[in-house]
Protein backbone atom coordinates (compact mmCIF):
# COMPACT_ATOMS: atom_id res chain seq x y z
CA UNK A 1 0.00 0.00 0.00
CA UNK A 2 1.35 3.52 -1.04
CA UNK A 3 2.21 5.95 2.17
CA UNK A 4 2.78 9.78 0.63
CA UNK A 5 4.38 11.01 3.59
CA UNK A 6 5.33 14.85 4.45
CA UNK A 7 8.83 15.80 5.41
CA UNK A 8 7.37 17.43 8.95
CA UNK A 9 8.41 15.71 11.96
CA UNK A 10 6.69 15.51 15.22
CA UNK A 11 6.48 18.86 17.11
CA UNK A 12 3.46 18.10 19.83
CA UNK A 13 5.61 19.75 22.54
CA UNK A 14 3.07 20.72 25.96
CA UNK A 15 5.32 22.25 28.92
CA UNK A 16 3.52 20.55 31.88
CA UNK A 17 4.82 22.79 34.43
CA UNK A 18 2.78 25.77 32.95
CA UNK A 19 -0.70 23.17 33.26
CA UNK A 20 -1.82 25.73 36.40
CA UNK A 21 -2.02 28.30 34.04
CA UNK A 22 -5.09 26.56 32.19
CA UNK A 23 -7.49 25.58 35.50
CA UNK A 24 -9.44 28.98 35.26
CA UNK A 25 -10.08 28.50 31.70
CA UNK A 26 -10.91 24.18 32.37
CA UNK A 27 -13.18 25.26 35.01
CA UNK A 28 -15.44 27.43 32.86
CA UNK A 29 -15.51 25.04 30.41
CA UNK A 30 -16.31 22.34 32.78
CA UNK A 31 -19.29 24.75 34.09
CA UNK A 32 -20.48 25.84 30.71
CA UNK A 33 -20.53 22.18 29.92
CA UNK A 34 -22.68 20.90 32.67
CA UNK A 35 -24.88 23.83 32.36
CA UNK A 36 -25.48 22.97 28.81
CA UNK A 37 -26.15 19.55 29.70
CA UNK A 38 -28.53 19.98 32.54
CA UNK A 39 -31.78 17.86 32.80
CA UNK A 40 -33.72 21.38 34.22
CA UNK A 41 -36.35 22.47 32.11
CA UNK A 42 -35.00 25.70 31.77
CA UNK A 43 -38.31 27.72 33.32
CA UNK A 44 -35.69 30.01 35.29
CA UNK A 45 -32.36 29.58 33.30
CA UNK A 46 -33.47 32.53 31.00
CA UNK A 47 -35.72 34.57 33.26
CA UNK A 48 -33.41 37.41 32.97
CA UNK A 49 -33.29 37.53 29.36
CA UNK A 50 -36.62 37.11 29.41
CA UNK A 51 -37.63 39.82 31.64
CA UNK A 52 -35.12 42.28 29.66
CA UNK A 53 -37.17 41.21 26.52
CA UNK A 54 -40.31 41.74 27.92
CA UNK A 55 -39.17 45.30 29.42
CA UNK A 56 -38.36 46.53 26.50
CA UNK A 57 -41.25 45.54 24.59
CA UNK A 58 -43.50 47.68 26.74
CA UNK A 59 -41.51 50.08 26.97
CA UNK A 60 -41.36 50.33 22.89
CA UNK A 61 -45.28 49.29 22.71
CA UNK A 62 -46.60 52.06 25.58
CA UNK A 63 -48.67 54.32 23.23
CA UNK A 64 -50.75 51.14 22.03
CA UNK A 65 -52.93 50.51 25.16
CA UNK A 66 -53.96 53.99 25.40
CA UNK A 67 -55.15 54.75 21.74
CA UNK A 68 -57.00 51.51 22.16
CA UNK A 69 -58.51 52.77 25.27
CA UNK A 70 -59.52 56.07 23.28
CA UNK A 71 -61.03 54.54 20.58
CA UNK A 72 -62.81 52.19 22.64
CA UNK A 73 -64.54 54.97 25.30
CA UNK A 74 -64.75 56.92 22.54
CA UNK A 75 -66.95 54.12 20.08
CA UNK A 76 -68.50 53.25 23.20
CA UNK A 77 -69.63 56.89 23.99
CA UNK A 78 -71.27 57.07 20.37
CA UNK A 79 -73.51 53.79 20.66
CA UNK A 80 -74.20 54.36 24.31
CA UNK A 81 -74.19 57.74 25.10
CA UNK A 82 -72.55 57.24 28.22
CA UNK A 83 -70.25 59.97 30.03
CA UNK A 84 -68.92 57.21 32.78
CA UNK A 85 -66.82 55.63 29.55
CA UNK A 86 -64.78 58.42 30.00
CA UNK A 87 -64.50 57.24 33.92
CA UNK A 88 -63.62 54.37 32.71
CA UNK A 89 -61.00 55.44 30.17
CA UNK A 90 -58.99 57.58 33.06
CA UNK A 91 -58.78 54.88 35.40
CA UNK A 92 -58.02 52.37 32.88
CA UNK A 93 -55.22 55.13 31.62
CA UNK A 94 -53.73 55.26 35.01
CA UNK A 95 -53.45 51.80 35.59
CA UNK A 96 -51.17 51.65 32.48
CA UNK A 97 -49.25 54.25 33.46
CA UNK A 98 -48.23 52.93 36.53
CA UNK A 99 -47.21 49.47 34.43
CA UNK A 100 -45.45 51.58 32.44
CA UNK A 101 -43.75 53.51 35.48
CA UNK A 102 -42.82 49.61 36.57
CA UNK A 103 -41.71 48.76 33.75
CA UNK A 104 -39.30 52.09 33.39
CA UNK A 105 -38.00 51.40 37.36
CA UNK A 106 -37.59 48.08 36.40
CA UNK A 107 -35.05 48.55 33.59
CA UNK A 108 -33.42 51.34 34.86
CA UNK A 109 -32.17 48.83 37.40
CA UNK A 110 -29.54 46.12 36.90
CA UNK A 111 -31.42 42.91 36.25
CA UNK A 112 -30.25 39.51 37.80
CA UNK A 113 -31.54 36.09 38.37
CA UNK A 114 -32.10 37.40 41.67
CA UNK A 115 -34.23 40.58 41.40
CA UNK A 116 -35.85 38.83 38.21
CA UNK A 117 -38.81 37.07 40.37
CA UNK A 118 -39.19 40.85 42.35
CA UNK A 119 -40.03 42.71 38.76
CA UNK A 120 -41.83 39.79 37.68
CA UNK A 121 -44.55 40.04 40.88
CA UNK A 122 -44.57 43.41 40.50
CA UNK A 123 -45.15 43.58 36.72
CA UNK A 124 -48.14 40.67 37.24
CA UNK A 125 -49.50 43.41 39.94
CA UNK A 126 -49.56 45.84 37.11
CA UNK A 127 -51.32 43.42 35.00
CA UNK A 128 -54.34 42.75 37.76
CA UNK A 129 -54.31 46.88 37.78
CA UNK A 130 -55.37 46.44 34.14
CA UNK A 131 -57.29 43.73 34.59
CA UNK A 132 -59.62 45.49 36.63
CA UNK A 133 -60.25 48.35 34.65
CA UNK A 134 -60.91 45.94 31.90
CA UNK A 135 -63.76 44.52 34.19
CA UNK A 136 -65.09 47.24 35.04
CA UNK A 137 -65.49 48.45 31.09
CA UNK A 138 -67.15 44.69 31.03
CA UNK A 139 -69.81 45.52 33.50
CA UNK A 140 -70.93 48.64 31.75
CA UNK A 141 -74.67 49.00 30.67
CA UNK A 142 -76.54 50.73 28.18
CA UNK A 143 -79.76 52.08 28.50
CA UNK A 144 -80.28 53.51 25.06
CA UNK A 145 -79.17 50.71 23.40
CA UNK A 146 -81.48 48.95 21.28
CA UNK A 147 -81.20 45.00 21.25
CA UNK A 148 -77.55 42.92 21.06
CA UNK A 149 -75.42 46.19 19.72
CA UNK A 150 -73.64 47.17 23.00
CA UNK A 151 -72.81 43.47 23.90
CA UNK A 152 -71.29 43.00 20.54
CA UNK A 153 -69.28 46.19 21.29
CA UNK A 154 -68.38 45.07 24.23
CA UNK A 155 -67.40 41.54 23.04
CA UNK A 156 -65.32 43.01 20.43
CA UNK A 157 -63.30 45.54 22.06
CA UNK A 158 -62.44 42.50 24.96
CA UNK A 159 -61.28 40.48 21.91
CA UNK A 160 -59.38 43.26 20.71
CA UNK A 161 -57.86 44.04 23.95
CA UNK A 162 -57.08 40.35 24.74
CA UNK A 163 -55.36 39.96 21.72
CA UNK A 164 -53.40 43.15 22.27
CA UNK A 165 -52.42 42.22 25.66
CA UNK A 166 -51.53 38.68 24.62
CA UNK A 167 -49.20 39.39 21.75
CA UNK A 168 -47.45 42.24 24.13
CA UNK A 169 -47.04 40.54 26.97
CA UNK A 170 -46.64 36.83 26.36
CA UNK A 171 -42.77 37.10 27.21
CA UNK A 172 -44.32 37.67 30.78
CA UNK A 173 -45.40 34.47 31.67
CA UNK A 174 -49.19 34.45 33.11
CA UNK A 175 -49.95 37.99 32.53
CA UNK A 176 -52.60 37.46 30.06
CA UNK A 177 -54.15 35.48 32.82
CA UNK A 178 -53.45 38.05 35.37
CA UNK A 179 -54.49 40.61 33.21
CA UNK A 180 -58.17 39.21 32.03
CA UNK A 181 -58.80 36.48 35.23
CA UNK A 182 -60.89 39.70 36.60
CA UNK A 183 -63.05 40.38 33.80
CA UNK A 184 -63.86 36.69 33.19
CA UNK A 185 -64.96 36.69 36.68
CA UNK A 186 -66.80 40.19 36.40
CA UNK A 187 -68.71 38.59 33.62
CA UNK A 188 -69.34 35.20 35.17
CA UNK A 189 -70.79 37.18 38.67
CA UNK A 190 -72.98 39.50 36.43
CA UNK A 191 -73.89 36.53 34.11
CA UNK A 192 -75.07 34.81 37.17
CA UNK A 193 -76.98 37.34 38.69
CA UNK A 194 -78.93 38.28 35.36
CA UNK A 195 -79.10 34.96 33.56
CA UNK A 196 -79.23 37.23 30.46
CA UNK A 197 -78.63 34.82 27.02
CA UNK A 198 -76.19 37.90 26.17
CA UNK A 199 -74.34 37.41 28.87
CA UNK A 200 -74.05 34.08 28.98
CA UNK A 201 -72.83 34.29 26.00
CA UNK A 202 -70.08 37.13 26.59
CA UNK A 203 -68.82 35.21 29.12
CA UNK A 204 -68.41 32.30 27.22
CA UNK A 205 -66.86 33.93 24.36
CA UNK A 206 -64.06 35.73 26.97
CA UNK A 207 -63.25 32.58 28.83
CA UNK A 208 -62.89 30.89 25.83
CA UNK A 209 -60.81 33.25 24.16
CA UNK A 210 -58.55 33.60 27.46
CA UNK A 211 -57.90 30.10 27.76
CA UNK A 212 -57.15 29.92 24.35
CA UNK A 213 -54.67 33.16 24.50
CA UNK A 214 -52.95 31.50 27.69
CA UNK A 215 -52.06 28.35 25.64
CA UNK A 216 -51.11 30.52 22.55
CA UNK A 217 -48.86 32.62 25.01
CA UNK A 218 -47.63 29.63 26.99
CA UNK A 219 -46.28 27.92 23.54
CA UNK A 220 -44.79 31.66 22.40
CA UNK A 221 -42.77 31.78 25.91
CA UNK A 222 -41.72 28.23 25.32
CA UNK A 223 -40.63 28.76 21.49
CA UNK A 224 -38.75 32.04 22.68
CA UNK A 225 -37.08 30.35 25.45
CA UNK A 226 -35.75 27.73 23.08
CA UNK A 227 -34.25 29.95 21.47
CA UNK A 228 -32.37 32.26 24.15
CA UNK A 229 -31.75 28.28 24.95
CA UNK A 230 -30.17 27.84 21.20
CA UNK A 231 -28.35 30.99 21.57
CA UNK A 232 -26.68 30.73 24.35
CA UNK A 233 -25.65 27.20 23.82
CA UNK A 234 -23.91 28.62 20.27
CA UNK A 235 -22.65 31.21 22.01
CA UNK A 236 -21.21 28.86 24.83
CA UNK A 237 -19.56 26.12 22.33
CA UNK A 238 -18.02 29.31 20.49
CA UNK A 239 -16.77 30.93 23.61
CA UNK A 240 -15.49 26.99 24.45
CA UNK A 241 -13.92 26.71 20.63
CA UNK A 242 -12.35 29.57 20.78
CA UNK A 243 -10.37 28.52 24.21
CA UNK A 244 -9.76 25.59 22.77
CA UNK A 245 -8.05 27.62 19.83
CA UNK A 246 -6.32 29.55 22.18
CA UNK A 247 -4.89 26.67 24.32
CA UNK A 248 -3.90 24.97 21.27
CA UNK A 249 -2.08 28.11 20.00
CA UNK A 250 -0.34 28.37 22.98
CA UNK A 251 0.78 25.02 22.96
CA UNK A 252 2.05 25.19 19.21
CA UNK A 253 3.82 28.42 19.88
CA UNK A 254 5.92 26.69 22.91
CA UNK A 255 6.85 23.89 20.96
CA UNK A 256 7.97 25.58 17.75
CA UNK A 257 10.14 27.68 21.14
CA UNK A 258 11.54 24.13 22.02
CA UNK A 259 11.96 22.83 18.86
CA UNK A 260 13.71 25.73 17.58
CA UNK A 261 16.07 26.21 21.04
CA UNK A 262 16.72 22.50 20.11
CA UNK A 263 17.57 23.22 16.80
CA UNK A 264 20.02 26.17 17.36
CA UNK A 265 21.04 24.07 20.82
CA UNK A 266 22.38 21.33 17.91
CA UNK A 267 24.01 23.64 15.55
CA UNK A 268 26.19 25.59 17.80
CA UNK A 269 27.12 22.47 19.63
CA UNK A 270 28.06 20.79 16.42
CA UNK A 271 31.62 21.78 16.62
CA UNK A 272 32.01 21.17 19.94
CA UNK A 273 30.71 17.43 19.15
CA UNK A 274 32.53 17.04 16.32
CA UNK A 275 36.40 18.09 17.67
CA UNK A 276 36.67 15.16 20.16
CA UNK A 277 35.09 12.50 17.64
CA UNK A 278 37.68 13.72 15.60
CA UNK A 279 40.72 13.42 17.81
CA UNK A 280 38.98 10.06 18.91
CA UNK A 281 38.86 8.44 15.19
CA UNK A 282 42.29 10.15 14.59
CA UNK A 283 44.58 9.02 16.75
CA UNK A 284 42.32 5.07 17.21
CA UNK A 285 43.39 5.12 13.41
CA UNK A 286 46.96 5.59 14.09
CA UNK A 287 46.87 3.10 17.16
CA UNK A 288 45.51 0.20 14.54
CA UNK A 289 47.37 1.15 11.70
CA UNK A 290 50.89 1.04 14.27
CA UNK A 291 52.68 4.13 12.59
CA UNK A 292 54.07 4.95 15.89
CA UNK A 293 55.00 1.28 16.33
CA UNK A 294 53.52 -1.85 17.09
CA UNK A 295 51.12 -2.64 19.63
CA UNK A 296 53.09 -5.66 21.73
CA UNK A 297 49.48 -7.32 22.98
CA UNK A 298 47.24 -8.08 19.84
CA UNK A 299 44.41 -7.57 22.10
CA UNK A 300 44.97 -3.52 21.72
CA UNK A 301 44.91 -3.49 18.56
CA UNK A 302 41.64 -5.40 18.38
CA UNK A 303 40.47 -2.57 21.05
CA UNK A 304 41.37 -0.16 18.44
CA UNK A 305 39.73 -1.22 15.91
CA UNK A 306 36.09 -1.47 18.21
CA UNK A 307 36.99 2.59 19.52
CA UNK A 308 37.51 4.04 15.71
CA UNK A 309 34.29 1.95 14.89
CA UNK A 310 32.30 2.99 17.58
CA UNK A 311 33.44 6.88 17.26
CA UNK A 312 32.64 6.76 13.42
CA UNK A 313 28.92 5.09 14.37
CA UNK A 314 28.80 8.34 17.37
CA UNK A 315 29.99 10.75 14.21
CA UNK A 316 27.63 9.54 11.76
CA UNK A 317 24.72 9.73 14.34
CA UNK A 318 26.05 13.21 15.03
CA UNK A 319 25.86 14.04 11.10
CA UNK A 320 22.27 12.90 11.20
CA UNK A 321 20.96 14.67 13.81
CA UNK A 322 22.65 17.63 13.21
CA UNK A 323 21.26 17.52 9.43
CA UNK A 324 17.68 16.72 10.39
CA UNK A 325 17.83 19.82 13.28
CA UNK A 326 19.17 21.94 9.90
CA UNK A 327 16.18 21.14 7.91
CA UNK A 328 14.00 21.46 10.58
CA UNK A 329 15.55 24.81 11.35
CA UNK A 330 15.35 26.07 7.93
CA UNK A 331 18.90 26.53 7.85
CA UNK A 332 19.28 23.41 5.52
CA UNK A 333 20.36 25.45 1.65
CA UNK A 334 19.92 23.64 -1.56
CA UNK A 335 23.66 24.09 -3.71
CA UNK A 336 21.37 23.63 -7.00
CA UNK A 337 22.95 22.18 -9.95
CA UNK A 338 22.40 19.86 -13.19
CA UNK A 339 23.28 16.81 -12.13
CA UNK A 340 22.29 12.95 -13.55
CA UNK A 341 19.85 10.86 -11.19
CA UNK A 342 21.78 7.71 -13.09
CA UNK A 343 25.40 8.56 -12.48
CA UNK A 344 24.59 9.56 -8.67
CA UNK A 345 22.90 5.79 -8.94
CA UNK A 346 25.44 3.79 -10.04
CA UNK A 347 28.29 5.51 -7.28
CA UNK A 348 26.51 4.72 -4.53
CA UNK A 349 25.97 1.33 -6.22
CA UNK A 350 29.84 0.91 -6.50
CA UNK A 351 29.93 2.24 -2.49
CA UNK A 352 27.68 -0.62 -0.77
CA UNK A 353 28.41 -3.21 -3.45
CA UNK A 354 31.25 -4.28 -0.69
CA UNK A 355 29.06 -4.63 2.32
CA UNK A 356 26.56 -6.84 -0.44
CA UNK A 357 29.32 -9.26 -0.89
CA UNK A 358 30.26 -9.93 2.41
CA UNK A 359 26.31 -10.77 2.53
CA UNK A 360 26.13 -12.55 -0.31
CA UNK A 361 23.57 -9.79 -1.87
CA UNK A 362 22.97 -9.49 -5.59
CA UNK A 363 22.53 -5.63 -6.95
CA UNK A 364 20.86 -5.68 -9.81
CA UNK A 365 19.94 -2.37 -11.49
CA UNK A 366 17.47 -1.20 -14.40
CA UNK A 367 17.97 2.07 -15.79
CA UNK A 368 16.38 4.00 -18.50
CA UNK A 369 18.44 5.43 -21.20
CA UNK A 370 18.85 8.53 -22.48
CA UNK A 371 17.76 10.26 -19.07
CA UNK A 372 18.16 13.94 -18.83
CA UNK A 373 20.06 16.21 -16.07
CA UNK A 374 18.14 16.81 -13.16
CA UNK A 375 18.50 20.43 -11.70
CA UNK A 376 19.03 19.27 -7.80
CA UNK A 377 21.38 19.56 -4.88
CA UNK A 378 24.26 16.62 -5.93
CA UNK A 379 25.77 16.19 -2.22
CA UNK A 380 21.68 15.85 -1.10
CA UNK A 381 20.35 13.61 -3.61
CA UNK A 382 23.84 11.28 -2.94
CA UNK A 383 22.67 11.07 0.65
CA UNK A 384 19.47 10.05 -0.34
CA UNK A 385 20.40 7.28 -2.82
CA UNK A 386 22.96 6.00 -0.22
CA UNK A 387 20.28 5.90 2.49
CA UNK A 388 18.24 3.80 0.53
CA UNK A 389 20.74 1.35 -0.48
CA UNK A 390 21.97 0.96 2.50
CA UNK A 391 18.99 0.39 4.30
CA UNK A 392 18.16 -2.12 1.78
CA UNK A 393 21.80 -3.91 2.15
CA UNK A 394 21.13 -3.63 5.79
CA UNK A 395 17.93 -5.80 5.69
CA UNK A 396 18.26 -7.70 3.22
CA UNK A 397 19.19 -11.90 4.55
CA UNK A 398 22.44 -13.62 3.34
CA UNK A 399 22.06 -14.37 -0.53
CA UNK A 400 19.21 -12.10 -0.81
CA UNK A 401 18.21 -9.88 -4.11
CA UNK A 402 18.35 -6.05 -4.65
CA UNK A 403 16.77 -4.34 -7.47
CA UNK A 404 17.23 -0.39 -8.16
CA UNK A 405 15.81 1.48 -10.88
CA UNK A 406 15.93 4.64 -12.19
CA UNK A 407 13.46 6.14 -14.89
CA UNK A 408 10.50 8.69 -15.98
CA UNK A 409 7.29 8.58 -14.12
CA UNK A 410 4.26 9.17 -15.75
CA UNK A 411 4.10 13.17 -14.76
CA UNK A 412 7.38 13.72 -16.74
CA UNK A 413 9.38 13.18 -13.53
CA UNK A 414 12.51 11.20 -12.51
CA UNK A 415 12.22 8.42 -10.00
CA UNK A 416 14.47 6.32 -7.98
CA UNK A 417 13.05 3.49 -7.09
CA UNK A 418 15.17 0.13 -4.69
CA UNK A 419 13.18 -2.62 -3.69
CA UNK A 420 14.84 -6.00 -1.68
CA UNK A 421 13.39 -9.22 -0.91
CA UNK A 422 13.84 -8.75 2.85
CA UNK A 423 11.96 -9.22 5.84
CA UNK A 424 9.42 -6.41 5.27
CA UNK A 425 7.55 -3.80 7.36
CA UNK A 426 4.53 -4.46 9.16
CA UNK A 427 1.63 -1.99 7.50
CA UNK A 428 1.33 -0.91 11.11
CA UNK A 429 5.08 -0.05 11.88
CA UNK A 430 5.58 1.75 9.18
CA UNK A 431 3.86 5.42 10.63
CA UNK A 432 6.58 4.59 13.04
CA UNK A 433 9.32 3.94 10.44
CA UNK A 434 8.99 6.97 9.02
CA UNK A 435 9.10 9.11 12.29
CA UNK A 436 12.11 10.56 13.37
CA UNK A 437 14.36 8.19 15.85
CA UNK A 438 11.67 5.35 14.55
CA UNK A 439 12.49 1.79 14.39
CA UNK A 440 11.01 -0.74 13.47
CA UNK A 441 10.56 -4.29 15.62
CA UNK A 442 12.60 -5.98 12.82
CA UNK A 443 15.04 -3.31 12.82
CA UNK A 444 15.07 -3.40 16.58
CA UNK A 445 15.94 -7.50 16.39
CA UNK A 446 18.63 -7.21 13.63
CA UNK A 447 22.11 -6.89 14.76
CA UNK A 448 22.77 -3.99 12.60
CA UNK A 449 22.81 -0.50 14.56
CA UNK A 450 20.76 2.37 12.77
CA UNK A 451 20.12 5.96 14.13
CA UNK A 452 16.65 6.12 12.78
CA UNK A 453 17.25 9.15 10.78
CA UNK A 454 17.42 7.72 7.53
CA UNK A 455 14.44 8.04 6.17
CA UNK A 456 13.07 11.26 8.15
CA UNK A 457 16.34 12.98 5.86
CA UNK A 458 15.12 11.34 2.71
CA UNK A 459 11.38 12.49 3.28
CA UNK A 460 12.72 16.28 4.42
CA UNK A 461 15.52 16.25 1.51
CA UNK A 462 12.84 15.36 -1.53
CA UNK A 463 10.37 17.53 0.17
CA UNK A 464 13.01 20.49 -0.24
CA UNK A 465 13.21 19.45 -3.95
CA UNK A 466 9.61 19.65 -4.17
CA UNK A 467 9.70 15.59 -4.63
CA UNK A 468 7.52 12.71 -3.00
CA UNK A 469 8.57 9.37 -0.88
CA UNK A 470 6.92 6.37 -1.04
CA UNK A 471 7.24 3.33 0.82
CA UNK A 472 5.76 -0.33 -0.02
CA UNK A 473 6.38 -2.84 1.87
CA UNK A 474 4.63 -6.54 2.86
CA UNK A 475 5.72 -8.40 5.71
CA UNK A 476 7.70 -11.21 4.75
CA UNK A 477 7.59 -10.52 1.06
CA UNK A 478 10.16 -7.12 0.98
CA UNK A 479 10.22 -3.57 1.05
CA UNK A 480 10.12 -0.88 -1.82
CA UNK A 481 11.03 3.03 -1.65
CA UNK A 482 10.93 5.25 -3.98
CA UNK A 483 12.01 8.91 -4.63
CA UNK A 484 10.13 10.78 -7.35
CA UNK A 485 11.53 14.15 -8.54
CA UNK A 486 8.90 16.31 -10.30
CA UNK A 487 9.01 17.38 -13.99
CA UNK A 488 9.81 20.88 -13.35
CA UNK A 489 13.22 19.72 -12.15
CA UNK A 490 14.01 17.64 -15.56
CA UNK A 491 16.27 20.14 -17.56
CA UNK A 492 14.64 18.57 -20.84
CA UNK A 493 15.63 21.98 -22.89
CA UNK A 494 19.88 21.72 -22.27
CA UNK A 495 20.47 19.30 -24.97
CA UNK A 496 19.02 21.71 -27.57
CA UNK A 497 20.72 24.77 -25.73
CA UNK A 498 24.46 23.06 -25.80
CA UNK A 499 23.81 21.68 -29.70
CA UNK A 500 22.55 25.80 -30.78
CA UNK A 501 25.76 27.00 -29.05
CA UNK A 502 27.95 23.97 -31.10
CA UNK A 503 26.50 24.96 -33.96
CA UNK A 504 27.07 28.81 -33.49
CA UNK A 505 30.75 28.20 -32.29
CA UNK A 506 31.17 25.60 -35.65
CA UNK A 507 29.74 28.98 -37.82
CA UNK A 508 32.37 31.65 -36.05
CA UNK A 509 34.96 29.29 -37.05
CA UNK A 510 34.16 28.91 -40.63
CA UNK A 511 33.68 32.75 -40.62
Amino acid sequence: MNKGVSSSTDKIIVDLSRSHKNKAVAKAVKTTRERLQSSQSGVQLFDREMMMMHLGAVLQGATVVPLLVLLTAATGIYFSRELTLIAWALMALTFHSVNILIARRANSQEMTAENALKWRKWLLAGQVLNGCGWAYFALQGCDVCGGNTYTLFKGAALLVALSATALANFMLRRAVLFAFAPTAVALGIKTAFSHDVLDIGLTAMVVTALVFFIYITDRLFQSNQKLLSFQSEKDDLIAELEVAKSMSDEARRRAEEANLAKSRFLASMSHELRTPLNAILGFSEVMSTEVMGPLNNPIYKEYTNDIHRSGQHLLNLINEILDLSRIEAGRYDLNEEAISLLEISEDCIGMVQLRAHGKNITISSQFEAGLPSVWADEKSMRQVVLNLLSNAVKFTPQGGEIMVKVGWTAGGGQYLSIKDNGPGIPEEEIPVVLSAFGQGSIAIKSAEQGTGLGLPIVQAILAKHDGQFILKSKLREGTEVIAILPAKRVLQSLPAVEEAHAVARRKKSFA
